[in-house]
C-alpha cells in the first residue's frame, strides 16, 4: 500500500499507482474526502501536457499546490488521467 502523508495525516492510499518520473499518481478515489481544493495554478509538461493544481489541507493547515493533476493528459500520459501526485512536503511511499 502506498500512502500520502502531510502535516502527520494519511491524505491518500492506494494499492493502484502509476510512477510516472518518479511520482506516484495515485487514482482521485484514493484520497482522503476534504483533502483537495482546487488552485488556479497551471504549468506545461511537453509530454504530458497542462498540469492543474490542487490546495492540500491536512490537520488544519493549507499546503498551498501542493498536489497536481492532468485533466487531459496528452496520448504519451494517457495512463495517469484521472489520478493525482504530491509534492511540496507530502510524503510519499
Amino acid at each position: 500500500m502506498v500512502k500520502a502523508v502531510w502535516n502527520d495525516t494519511v491524505i491518500a492510499e492506494s494499492d493502484d499507482t502509476v510512477v510516472v518520473e518518479n511520482n506516484h499518481y495515485f487514482p482521485l478515489d484514493a484520497v482522503k474526502p476534504g483533502v483537495l481544493s482546487p488552485s488556479s495554478t497551471t504549468s506545461v509538461c511537453p509530454w504530458k501536457g497542462t498540469a492543474s493544481y490542487y490546495i492540500v489541507t491536512a490537520g488544519g493547515r493549507e499546503n498551498p499546490d501542493a498536489a497536481w493533476y492532468y485533466p487531459a493528459p496528452k496520448d504519451a500520459a494517457a495512463q495517469i488521467k484521472d489520478r493525482v501526485a504530491f509534492w511540496k512536503g507530502v510524503r510519499v511511499g
